[in-house]
Parts: C-alpha cells; sequence; structure tokens
C-alpha cells in the first residue's frame, strides 16, 4: 500500500503574545543555540543549556551529534508564547524553523515546549528541556544518528539503516523524479527529500500518528496541500519494513506514486477529493509499467467478476488506514482507474487541467462538479455511469 498525507541562525523574535523583558531573553538565548547549531559548536551549544541538567545535556549532546552531516541552510526559533513571566522557570512555546540547503525554498516549522530556568548571580536564562509540543511531530535527527545520502534529484536521511539501503533508495527517487515531470507538466522543483527510519515505530513518531496506521504502508508524503512555489520541500517517510518487502517494481511504484504527490502538491487543496490524489499519483506511477488492469487492481478486479460492482467513487473515508485492507486496496484501485478513464476518453491534458481546476478551489463544495461541468463537458452522475461501466470492460 502507498498513502499520502496532505505539512540563518538567529531567532525571529517573540511572537505578539510573546512579549516582555521575559520572552526577550528568552529568545536571546534560543539566538544563542540557534548559533551554535549552525557553526556545529558544542561548547556554544552546550553553554545554552540547565548546568544542572546533566541527563539532558547529555541528550542534547547526542541530538547535536546526530545533525553533524545533515546540510542545514537555516535553523532559527521564534517564541510564540511564554508562562510564568517574572519566575525563575518558564515555560515557551516554540516554532523551530530550519531549511535544508538545495531542497527547502521556505523553512520547515517544527513546534517544541522549552523550558528555561535562571541561575547564577546574573540571572541567566538557561534551556533545561525541549520536546515536541502537544500534537506535533519529532524529528529525524533525535532517533538517532542521520547518514545523508545525496542522489542527482535525490536527498536521502537515514537512521539505523545501511548505507547500501539508502543509496538505492535514492537511485530508485533519482528515476521517480523524470517519470513525475513527464506526467506533471507544470513547474516544481524536481528533487525529493526522503526520510528512512529505523522501524515503523518510529515512522509513527515523525507522523505523531498510531503504529496501527502504518505497518503495511510503505511510505507517505507530509506537507501542506495548496502551497506556494516558495513553500518547503515536502518529506517522503518510508515504512524501511513494508519498503523492503516490495521488489524493484514495487518499490519503483511507491517513491513514483509519492513524488507525484510532492510535484503536485500546490495544485492540490482541500476541495481535491482522495480518488483524485491519490489515483493521479497512482496513474503516474503506472503509466510505465507493462501491467494490465486486473494486475494492477486485483481486489477490484474480483469484485467486478463476482457482480460487486462499486456504487460510486471511492469516499475519503474509505482511504483511511488501520481498517480493512482489502477495502482499502479497492479504494486505490477505483481511484486510478477513474483518472484512466478521464485520460482515455478525454486526454492527458483534460486530466491536467481537471485536477488544476477541482485544486483551484479552497473548499469541497461544487468543485468536483463544477469541475466536471467545465473541464469534461459532464456531471458526477454521467461520469460515474462512465467509470462503473468503465470497471467492467477492464477489469471482467
Amino acid at each position: 500500500m502507498v498513502a499520502a498525507l496532505l505539512l540563518a541562525p538567529a531567532c525571529a523574535g517573540p511572537g505578539d503574545s510573546a512579549t516582555g523583558t521575559t520572552a526577550r531573553e528568552v529568545a536571546a538565548t534560543l539566538d544563542r543555540r540557534a548559533a551554535a547549531v549552525m557553526e556545529h559548536d558544542t561548547a556554544a551549544y552546550l553553554a545554552a543549556l540547565d548546568p544542572r541538567a546533566a541527563s539532558f545535556r547529555a541528550a542534547q549532546r547526542t541530538e547535536l551529534h546526530n545533525l553533524a552531516d545533515v546540510p542545514l541552510e537555516s535553523w532559527a526559533y521564534e517564541v510564540k508564547e511564554v508562562t510564568g513571566e517574572g519566575a525563575d522557570r518558564v515555560t515557551a512555546e516554540v516554532e523551530l524553523r530550519y531549511r535544508i540547503q538545495g531542497y527547502d525554498t521556505a523553512p520547515m516549522s517544527s513546534s517544541r515546549t522549552v523550558e528555561l530556568v535562571r541561575r547564577g548571580e546574573d540571572r541567566t536564562w538557561y534551556i533545561a528541556a525541549d520536546r515536541a509540543a502537544d500534537g506535533a511531530p519529532g524529528q529525524l535527527w533525535q532517533q538517532g544518528d542521520v547518514e545523508v545520502v545525496r542522489g542527482t534529484h535525490s536527498l536521502v536521511l537515514g537512521v539505523g539503516r545501511r548505507t547500501e539501503e539508502l543509496r538505492r533508495i535514492a537511485a530508485t527517487a533519482d528515476r521517480a523524479v523524470p517519470a513525475v515531470t513527464g506526467a506533471w507538466p507544470e513547474p516544481w522543483a524536481e528533487r525529493v527529500v526522503v526520510l528512512v527510519p529505523e522501524s515503523v515505530e518510529d515512522m509513527a513518531g515523525l507522523l505523531d500518528s498510531p503504529v496501527a496506521s502504518y505497518r503495511g504502508i510503505a511510505a507517505v508524503t507530509t506537507g501542506e496541500v495548496g502551497g506556494s512555489a516558495t513553500a518547503p520541500a515536502d518529506r517522503v517517510i518510508v515504512n524501511p519494513g513494508a519498503y523492503g518487502m516490495l521488489g524493484d517494481f514495487g518499490q519503483r511504484v511507491v517513491l513514483t506514486h509519492e513524488t507525484t504527490h510532492v510535484a503536485t502538491r500546490a495544485h492540490t487543496s482541500a476541495a481535491t477529493p482522495v480518488w483524485l490524489s491519490e489515483g493521479f499519483a497512482d496513474r503516474t506511477a503506472y503509466r510505465q509499467e507493462s501491467r494490465t488492469a486486473p494486475e494492477i487492481a486485483p481486489e477490484l478486479a474480483e469484485a467486478v467478476r463476482r457482480g460487486d460492482l462499486p456504487a460510486g467513487l471511492p469516499t475519503d473515508e474509505d482511504f483511511g488506514f488501520g481498517g480493512d485492507a482489502a477495502k482499502l486496496a479497492r479504494a486505490y484501485e477505483g481511484g486510478w482507474l477513474a483518472c484512466e478513464l478521464i485520460a482515455q476518453e478525454w486526454g492527458e491534458e483534460k486530466l491536467i487541467a481537471f485536477y488544476e481546476a477541482v485544486g483551484s478551489r479552497s473548499e469541497r463544495d461544487g468543485a468536483v462538479e463544477q469541475a466536471m461541468h467545465t473541464v469534461l463537458g459532464t456531471t458526477p452522475q454521467d461520469f460515474t455511469a462512465r467509470w462503473r461501466e468503465y470497471l467492467r470492460d477492464r477489469l471482467a
């Protein structure tokens, strides 16, 4: 299974809700820490930490070491809110913003909760704790030493995986990028960042989601839909166990599918139904592969042969993880065949135009109906009827 989710060394300064002397002092402490990260200065990095927090200091030394090979272009903190103003111990809600050189055109953002204490005669603020904010995912370098493999069109960051495995992933991603460019004519970065954690448990930690949701999923793509050209690069996160069980064909399909999400993100919005975004990604992944429709869509083919033809296009809920694997497979297969139908009956250019027309809307209501009318000259009812007949023709 494949899936998609549609997420300079100086502090940006306190936000509107983080004003006052304490907030400015906290920001200055985080400034010093950011500069130490960019300069790979261990002594300066540790100097910003509470001298009495021995275990925290040891963990932070390890974390800085884990970051050593990551090609950072920037690392900065923005203080959003400080509670405990005037006390000797405060809690700051902070946005960590960082960029990977050559890949991020805007900073990635990570919400952090940072605790600080005031020590000594000069009442200096020191960082005593730093953790992901509630509901925020962890970072790869917090899981172990990050190994970096550079491909022609890819950057692979791995923890606890063999170098040769990371190189193979980079080679497959390098093949995926031109394949996606051949299917998606709109400009995009034509490069991809791939994260390879040590286990599915670590993958779930990077997504702040239950482990059970990803056990059978080979990879997911994170990133905000409807982004601009200056948005940070999406991250393709690989489940090493599920991905490793696939052969060359399956691995090509997975990374081409996920790379498609990276390329189309700017034209994907809350209005885009999952059947369209996933169907288009699958169509791109399979378009250069010599497999028949029943081979690509075995679950749906079996349903059609036993007379269990779907009544309608897959709903967003049909793509939920952690449920019936066969139902999930049929949803992906149905979305793929819907995009195949558009390309066959209306043409490749109309498929692209339809995708963009839907994604240009900010809300779901009426978006698909309007795009079907203006781009395809049809209605959802007529399209669904054609799709059901198309399933019979391709899969029976």
